[in-house]
Order: structure tokens, then C-alpha cells, then sequence
């Protein structure tokens, strides 16, 4: 049978006939070569953090202190990816993290739509942000039979919220991910200084433009009066969430509701007691504060609260050793954001695919070699934390 791994096959099978990747297989040569390529408006977006961006690199550093101890004489010769996640059998671990600029970061502006073709090609399943360029409904439709999830920004006004995630309900979508760190931005030093907030020049807010609530809280259209229809976004973006508010939010849908920025176990145990159906242990990348912990050791802390209840988990991961070392440490599934963005930007749907098939060969390879025949044998295998 194929396996991920088998990815390096096709490539060192081209390179007899001299033919080279078109992106990287790396991490740090594909950021390199996003960096030369992408304005710098959108690049500093997509790559900056919050403050001084000590907690966005930590997140990635943190990883190299975790290692795995391999096992040997298994038969690895047959390996077994898949996973069970909220009613669904997933063949793969991995999903495609949301990113509010997907939109901008492919030159036709159409970036979610890429990033959707990305997830059909792949089968890594795609969670599309409310902050896109085009209609959450059409992403839904561009990734084929691969599942998809929503983020939910949760508006300030309530038929808003409602509206969205009816909106995405029908559109297949199978679950909603609800984000709460970001119901204000954070200090980004790289976007301020340049003045640079791309929803505040119209970009990525079409999920709202095109909503029914949302237009017919505007004197006109947002076609005809863009500047007003921004200004109203700019007035109903960012509900303060609380505990208070679970029983809103789960009569909103009858899909799997997931909490994202969870990082504490108090926090886990809440969200388990108030109904989420999975938690999201991430801190946005580092994006929204400073000064905090690597998210991948916060993940044991929230996996132990969590109980039963599947953890999902993003946040510096860069490589398929990163996904299966926090895989090790309990994650049901693990998101994949920044690397893919960098494919967008490089190749679109194209480059998107091949930054994900090189994190899913490596992750392969890496449980082959280490003598981890499923997941099952990685999460007994855990991952030990070392100097």
C-alpha cells in the first residue's frame, strides 16, 4: 500500500530525469524563499507576532526539548495514519490551522479558495476562518469530499454569530471552531509599524459583505459604500466572551463545537463541563501575546484536564516531527498554519499541497524509522522533555 512517506520516491524519481522541487521541502528554505516573495505588507501579517515575538519563537524552539525514544525490531512496513475526530475517520492526523489572510497571500487574491483546493488534493482537512476572501460557502464547495471546519471570530451582535454559523452548517462544514483570544488584536509591532491592518482596507471580509444580517445593517451596499461597510465590521468584530456565554453558543448549532486558545487546565476541565465537544490548545501562534509559555508545554497540562474529550493542538509547528512529537503528547490532531501559508504564497493550491505532503512524509518516515507501526504506538511511546 502508498504510504506519505513514499512522497520522497516521487521526488528522488524526478531527479533522475532532472527535474528539482519547484518549493522547498524545508521549512526554513521555504520561509526564505516566502520572504523574497511576498509584499511586505501581507509577509509582515503573516509572519510578525505580538510584541518582541519572544512567545511566537518559542513556540517553535520549544519542540526541540521534547525528543522521542525509538523502538526497535517492529515491522513498520505497513503504517496506519488514521484517526477517529468527532465522528469522523480521518486518514491523517494533520489539518490546515485558519489564517485570517489566506485571502491575500496568492497574487489573484483568492487565496481561501487555494488553500481549499490544497485540502481536496491532500485530503488534510481545512478549517477556513471567518476573515476570507471569498464566501465561506464557496471554500466549502472548493475542498471536495475533505472536511472542513469554520472558525467563528464571534461577532458582537448575536444574529450576526447566528447567521454565520447557519451559514456554515449548510454549507457542509463539520464543526465550528470558536476563537476566544482575539476579540481584540493584539500590540504587532511589525503591522504598526507600518500602519498596515489589511481589514481595515477591505481585505478578507467578504464572509461579512455578503452576509444577510450583516447587509442589512448598512444605509447601502457595501459595493456601493465600502468605507461605511468596513466601519460597521469595525463596530461589531470581537464579542467578549465568557462561561456565561456556552449555552448561546452550543444552541447556535447541532455540530461539534471546538474551543480554541485553551491552554490552561482549569480552562479545559470548564470547557469539557460547559459542553465543548473538543478543545484547541494554542495561543495563537504567539499572534495575540507575549510573555507567555510554548504552547506545546502547556498541551500534557490541558490533555491530562481534558479527559476523554479530543485535544486539537496548533502553534510552531514547522516539520512532521514537530506534528508527531505533539501527537506523542496526547493532541488528537495537529494544525498546521505559517508553512502552508508560505506555499500559498509561492504556488497557491499547488504549493499549499506540497508544503503539507512534505510534513506528511516526514511525519511518516519519522514513525517508519522510530518503530511507531500507528498512532496508537506513538501516544504509548509519548515524548520525554530534556534539556
Amino acid at each position: 500500500m502508498p504510504h506519505y512517506g513514499d512522497y520522497q520516491n516521487a521526488i528522488y524519481g524526478a531527479g533522475l530525469s532532472g527535474v528539482l522541487p519547484k518549493l522547498p521541502v524545508d521549512f526554513a528554505t521555504l520561509e526564505r524563499r516566502a520572504t523574497a516573495a511576498m509584499p511586505k505588507a501581507v509577509l509582515d501579517y503573516v509572519q510578525g507576532g505580538c510584541g518582541d515575538e519572544a512567545t511566537q519563537d518559542r513556540n517553535a524552539a520549544a519542540f526541540r526539548h521534547w525528543g522521542m525514544v525509538p523502538r526497535m525490531m517492529v515491522d513498520c512496513t505497513t503504517r496506519d495514519l488514521s484517526i477517529d475526530l468527532l465522528g469522523l475517520t480521518l486518514p491523517h492526523p494533520l489539518f490546515m490551522a485558519p489564517i485570517g489572510v489566506n485571502g491575500i497571500c496568492t497574487q489573484d487574491g483568492h487565496g481561501d479558495l487555494a488553500a481549499a483546493r490544497a485540502a481536496a488534493d491532500t485530503g488534510v482537512p481545512f478549517m477556513a476562518s471567518t476573515l476570507a476572501n471569498d464566501p465561506l460557502e464557496a471554500v466549502a464547495a472548493a475542498m471536495g469530499d475533505t472536511p472542513g471546519f469554520f472558525q467563528l471570530y464571534t461577532p458582537r451582535d448575536r444574529d450576526l454569530a447566528a447567521s454565520l454559523v447557519s451559514r456554515a452548517e449548510a454549507a457542509g462544514y463539520k464543526g465550528i471552531v470558536v476563537t476566544l483570544d482575539t476579540w481584540v488584536t493584539g500590540w504587532r509591532p511589525r503591522d504598526l509599524n507600518t500602519a498596515s491592518f489589511p481589514q481595515l482596507r477591505g481585505a478578507v471580509l467578504t464572509n461579512y459583505f455578503s452576509d444577510p444580517v450583516f447587509r442589512a445593517m448598512l444605509a447601502k451596499p457595501p459595493e456601493a459604500d465600502p468605507a461605511a461597510a468596513i466601519r460597521q465590521w469595525m463596530g461589531v468584530f470581537g464579542k467578549v466572551l465568557t462561561w456565561d456565554d456556552m449555552p448561546w453558543l452550543r444552541s447556535l448549532t447541532r455540530l461539534p463545537l471546538i474551543l480554541k486558545g485553551i491552554c490552561h487546565p482549569d480552562d479545559a476541565r470548564r470547557a469539557v463541563d460547559t459542553g465543548a465537544d473538543a478543545i484547541y490548545c494554542s495561543n495563537h501562534g504567539g499572534r495575540q501575546a507575549n510573555g507567555g509559555i510554548a504552547a506545546i508545554d502547556m498541551l500534557p497540562g490541558v490533555v491530562a484536564a481534558a479527559g476523554t474529550t479530543p485535544v486539537l493542538f496548533d502553534s510552531g509547528v514547522r516539520s512532521g516531527s514537530d506534528a508527531v512529537k505533539a501527537l506523542a503528547l496526547g493532541a488528537r490532531a495537529v494544525g498546521i498554519g505559517r508553512p502552508y501559508a508560505y506555499g500559498l504564497a509561492l504556488d497557491g493550491a499547488a504549493g499549499a499541497a506540497h508544503v503539507l505532503r512534505c510534513i506528511l512524509a516526514e511525519a511518516d518516515l519519522l514513525m517508519a524509522v522510530n518503530g511507531y507501526p500507528d498512532i496508537a504506538a506513538v501516544r504509548a511511546a509519548g515524548a520525554t522533555r530534556h534539556p
